[in-house]
């Protein structure tokens, strides 16, 4: 490794007094992307990022592998609609998934293809919902990472569009009325009614009639004098009658709801009654069969429980506290329950209950009576991997069914068979030499390049953290090359999910792992608060201790172990580094959160105090600094190698976060890392995307340039690799 040189960048004499903390920030001039400074130091990255990766060895089989991996024909989870049954699909080669509709006689036909949109390849489709009857759907768009995002509607039979766009619609629910000539949305402030810096906050809730302008004619319903951070989710039932809605303010785990009749007063003007506020809890509503409404919550039961209440109980002036909801299905105090839907029995007399959980991140599926909530059976699993959503009709129910090594399968179970079966496979999907595949029409389990274990650590405090480890078939317990994986924030779970990357590292002869570290909602609600605010460092202290316990277990060694985040999980490689760089080789830092002073100014970032802290109240920015990786970074320390990928479009996780660690990190270690890599720290912006979806050409790049980076630093050798080679110097 020579001649790979860390560019020059200007470092400010710039602190700032606060609460009587003297807080440094050299590289606050990097916070803006449009100046010259930044866009030379920026070219100058880039340079240095394709010197480093563009020769590393095995770059090529693993962009071939992937390709492999990512061709298999993939289905979603299907919604009817009368007649109608929607769908996506992503055939093999195709950059994004296409929305799919079927007609009543098996008749299907792509109704929504974003390269069709735009050829570029820079257009996603966001979300869609179909109305009641099938005949309409609206459907968002953005492009570029754009976070305002377009809603449209379409007339399903001839493709035409019969309405918008309207903006500022970002991932907003639809909430259609029966009929389809109108629905519910949420969607932001126009900028000149909001204060300068606040055009991405203040959503409210609209009613909409189709063809109508939006701007002029559509009825603010909800949220007149919300809080600017306020998120909504809104639902209507399929009589139209029962209009629900959700607040949530910013990333607080606990939400308000609301319910209305729109038979009282209209859908432009329904009069809201509580069904929960003011708690520490966060629940879900859903308008079931025989007059009820079930309640998914967390309230005294922090894994979550479901609860029913008779909707005519709710009065003009309320209806049933929480205290007073018929518990339906109590707690499992060792499985998160996720989700739930209702079918036909064999009876027709008995409605059935399917319950979702996640017991340690591993799906399961139980069958209730629907009138007393009492156990009946449970669905047997394909593995030990995930469920998607159930989604029920008639007797019948379908859940997609993923894992590390198994593509998205969708399964159909038989309310009177009580079978399951494959309803929808991957197909296309290539093996290497020495692994079988089986049928996929047949549902034939195809035999996984790794294995899938289970262990658990013991972090600083004494908590018990667990582990997923990933491993090739017959690993020896010897030291490999090791990508540890975190996330830990905002209460959301690790999910067992087919990922090509992880199915080309292991086939590699390395080890994947994830640490399911506090802050996360592995294990329900306490758990996600057990590392949030105060206790952030506590999911730091737990990713020290999960690599540790690898290291200790004979898995790997700290100079074969990277670690690996994105986002939430971004900050907590971001501080692991810092706090314990002889620990880790090399860090791969995805779309992270780094500057946590001043965090709250930029993306979204106001809406996370509740997750993080603020540092506009003294106490919070102790914290805060206690742990803020961009301003721990210390000259003369043998920090790791590292990678910061960011999409330049992030309109969530304002990229200037990597920009100045970026500068800080190479400052510290010099101009020229070590021979061997280690100390190198490299900035791979990519222009065009934003905090999420991209083609699938996009994606394999970004992994191709992630896995060859971490395999170079860990000493994994690629297969189809010649014999290492340093990398070219910049130009």
């Amino acid at each position: 490794m020579i001649n790979l040189h860390h560019p020059a960048a200007h470092r400010q004499d710039l602190t700032d007094d606060i609460f009587g903390h003297r807080v440094a920030d050299p590289y606050r001039w990097l916070e803006q992307s449009d100046t010259a400074d930044t866009q030379t130091w920026l070219a100058a990255q880039d340079s240095l990022c394709h010197a480093a990766l563009d020769d590393l060895p095995g770059r090529g089989r693993l962009r071939a592998r992937m390709t492999e991996l990512m061709a298999a024909a993939v289905t979603g989870p299907s919604i009817w609609r009368g007649a109608r049954q929607f769908f996506m699909r992503r055939m093999a080669g195709q950059e994004h998934a296409a929305l799919h509709v079927s007609e009543a006689d098996g008749t299907e036909r792509v109704l929504l293809d974003p390269m069709v949109l735009d050829t570029t390849g820079r257009t996603t489709l966001d979300i869609w919902f179909p109305d009641w009857e099938g005949r309409r759907i609206t459907f968002q768009t953005s492009t570029g990472g754009d976070d305002g995002s377009l809603m449209y509607v379409m007339d399903v039979a001839s493709g035409d569009l019969l309405d918008g766009p309207i903006s500022r619609c970002r991932r907003s629910p639809t909430a259609w009325l029966p009929g389809g000539e109108a629905f519910f949305y949420v969607r932001r402030l126009p900028a000149h009614q909001v204060t300068p810096g606040e055009e991405r906050y203040h959503r409210r809730v609209y009613f909409h009639r189709v063809g109508k302008d939006p701007d002029t004619d559509d009825q603010l319903v909800f949220g007149h004098d919300g809080p600017k951070t306020a998120l909504y989710t809104i639902s209507v039932s399929s009589d139209g009658r029962w209009l629900i809605v959700a607040s949530a303010v910013g990333a607080a785990h606990r939400n308000d709801v609301w319910i209305a009749d729109l038979t009282a007063h209209g859908p432009e003007a329904p009069v809201f009654v509580p069904v929960q506020t003011g708690l520490d809890a966060r629940t879900s509503a859903v308008v079931g069969p025989h007059g009820r409404l079930y309640l998914r919550t967390n309230y005294g039961a922090p894994l979550g429980r479901l609860a029913v209440v008779d909707l005519d109980s709710f009065t003009a002036s309320g209806g049933p506290s929480p205290s007073a909801w018929r518990e339906l299905v109590p707690e499992d105090p060792q499985a998160r329950l996720d989700h739930f839907t209702v079918v036909d029995g064999s009876d027709p007399d008995r409605a059935l209950l399917l319950v979702g959980r996640t017991r340690h991140t591993i799906s399961e599926i139980s069958v209730h009576d629907l009138e007393t909530g009492k156990h009946l059976e449970a669905i047997a699993m394909p593995g030990r991997g995930m469920v998607g959503e159930i989604r029920g009709r008639g007797h019948e129910a379908w859940f997609t069914y993923t894992d590390p090594f198994t593509p998205v399968t969708i399964f159909r179970w038989d309310a009177r068979e009580r079978t399951t079966r494959v309803w929808a496979a991957p197909s296309g999907l290539s093996v290497p030499p020495g692994v079988q595949s089986g049928t996929a029409d047949s549902g034939e389990a195809r035999t996984a390049p790794g294995t899938m274990l289970h262990t658990v650590c013991t972090s600083a405090d004494g908590t018990p953290v667990r582990i997923t480890v990933l491993a090739p078939h017959g690993t020896t317990r010897e030291p490999r090359p090791t990508l540890l994986y975190v996330y830990g924030g905002f209460g959301l779970t690790y999910k067992p999910l087919y990922q090509p990357e992880v199915v080309t590292w292991v086939e590699a002869g390395g080890v994947y792992a994830v640490a399911h570290v506090r802050g996360g909602g592995e294990e329900g609600a306490d758990w996600h608060s057990a590392g949030v605010r105060a206790n952030k460092q506590k999911s730091i202290d737990d990713l020290h201790a999960a690599a540790e316990a690898l290291c200790q277990a004979g898995w790997t060694t700290p100079s074969q172990l990277v670690i690996s985040g994105e986002s939430n999980g971004g900050l907590l490689v971001g501080a692991a580094l810092t706090q314990r760089p002889d620990r880790y080789r090399a860090v791969l830092c995805a779309g992270p959160v780094l500057d946590m002073v001043r965090y709250e100014n930029f993306g979204f970032g106001a809406s996370w105090a509740s997750e993080y802290g603020s540092a506009s109240a003294p106490e919070e920015l102790g914290w805060l600094l206690g742990y803020s990786p961009y301003h721990r970074v210390r000259a003369g320390v043998d920090y790791p190698a590292v990678l910061f990928t960011v999409s330049q479009g992030d309109g969530i996780v304002d990229p200037l976060h990597a920009r100045k660690m970026c500068a800080a990190l190479q400052d510290a270690v010099g101009p020229s890392p070590a021979g061997d890599g280690r100390g190198l720290t490299l900035l791979r912006a990519e222009p065009g995307v934003g905090h999420g979806a991209r083609a699938m050409s996009r994606a394999i790049e970004l992994s191709v340039d992630q896995l060859s980076f971490a395999a170079w630093q860990s000493g994994l050798p690629l297969p189809g690799a010649p014999r290492p080679q340093a990398p070219r110097a910049p130009s």
